[in-house]
């Protein structure tokens, strides 16, 4: 039995629509990116990723809010955009000023890692076009009360590019939800995003007045504690011994906050190394209590960014299709798990592969 209400696809133009940054990333595959010399090119972002997972996976009508400064790196992110099956009709240009002084299209160069090197991102991101994107650039009543969307994914990562976006952000999910679309948001807590603006402290005041316009909150322990400031007592770093009674307990705590959540969602990771890592999730709504995926131990990673994302695209499809909450929690730990791998931010997977995985299939080969 599904635990949301979701709007009638025949009354909305879009299944899903995500809200945030999406940049260009260069990855030099296997090699470090000091020293690399060629540089493969990828789109991606946090919020995106869930909505091109959506569209391209599991087959839904998916669209992007965002902003690109009009030259070529811009179009090549459009490019990369609409290759990926995500519509770009809401895309905001903004003309550029030759150097980037004012205004810029962000960057990612990420390393995938290795054994015991870990995965590394460096972003390239001040003064980006959806970093200044404010709430009277986009008509949210039309987005949401005209031209219709069943649901909204947004998250952390862009609320932390600034104090326009994080407005932006509100508007937006306060617009969605007085129209009857539901809200996921997945706090996706970098602290590189919030070092420089107030740390934690301006990340929960942030995160907290966004919080109660959410229907879906996604996120890992870390996540919770920094962005929200609750905690799961006796839990180590890696989360390997999170259970889903300290689960339950933290929960109790974030719902009790904000009691018209319908669904939270975290995934358990713990990494033994770059390339092999536990992987799971939990999940939680109040007709269900907490319910868990299957636990994969030492699963083998090649490129884990993106993995969160996955799992987010994974539930929300799962709620969407009017699953109960076991089977989107299993559809998003399946879909994170084989996200991770192929190389880049956004899945490779197919729906048939998400679900074979996500009812105990095996990596035996398909002929």
């Amino acid at each position: 039995m599904s635990v949301l209400n979701v709007r009638p696809a025949r009354d909305c133009r879009y299944d899903v629509l995500g809200l945030g940054e999406v940049m260009l990333r260069l990855d030099p595959g296997e090699g470090r990116i000091r020293s690399a010399r060629t540089l493969h090119t990828w789109e991606g972002g946090g919020e995106y990723n869930v909505a091109r997972g959506l569209r391209k996976v599991f087959g839904l009508r998916a669209g992007i809010v965002t902003a690109l400064v009009d030259n070529p790196v811009g179009r090549l992110v459009e490019e990369l955009i609409l290759a990926g099956g995500v519509d770009t009709s809401l895309i905001q240009w903004r003309d550029d000023d030759g150097i980037g002084r004012t205004v810029r299209n962000g960057l990612n160069f990420t390393e995938r890692g290795f054994g015991v090197r870990g995965a590394v991102g460096v972003s390239d991101r001040g003064q980006t076009a959806i970093s200044q994107l404010g709430h009277e650039d986009v008509d949210w009543e039309h987005v949401f009360g005209e031209s219709g969307v069943r649901w909204l994914h947004t998250g952390g990562i862009y609320a932390g590019l600034s104090d326009v976006a994080a407005q932006n952000l509100l508007a937006a999910v306060r617009t969605a939800r007085k129209h009857g679309t539901v809200v996921s948001y997945d706090l996706n807590y970098r602290p590189s995003l919030w070092r420089s603006i107030g740390g934690q402290e301006r990340a929960q005041e942030v995160n907290r007045e966004i919080a109660p316009h959410v229907d879906v909150m996604i996120g890992n322990e870390e996540d919770f504690t920094a962005a929200l400031g609750f905690a799961v007592e006796g839990v180590d770093e890696d989360l390997t011994d999170l259970d889903a009674g300290r689960f339950g307990a933290m929960i109790d705590d974030v719902v009790e906050t904000f009691p018209h959540l319908r669904v939270v969602g975290t995934t358990l990771r713990s990494v033994r190394t770059a390339t092999l890592n536990d992987w799971g999730a939990i999940a939680w709504s109040a007709a269900t209590g907490v319910v868990r995926s299957a636990h994969r131990e030492s699963l083998e990673i090649l490129d884990r960014v993106g993995g969160g994302d996955s799992f987010a695209s994974g539930l929300v499809y799962g709620l969407m299709s009017g699953a109960d909450l076991q089977t989107a929690v299993d559809y998003g730990a399946a879909h994170g798990a084989l996200a991770m791998t192929t190389p880049g931010d956004t899945s490779g997977a197919s729906r048939a592969e998400v679900i074979t995985l996500a009812e105990g299939g095996s990596a035996r080969v398909q002929r």
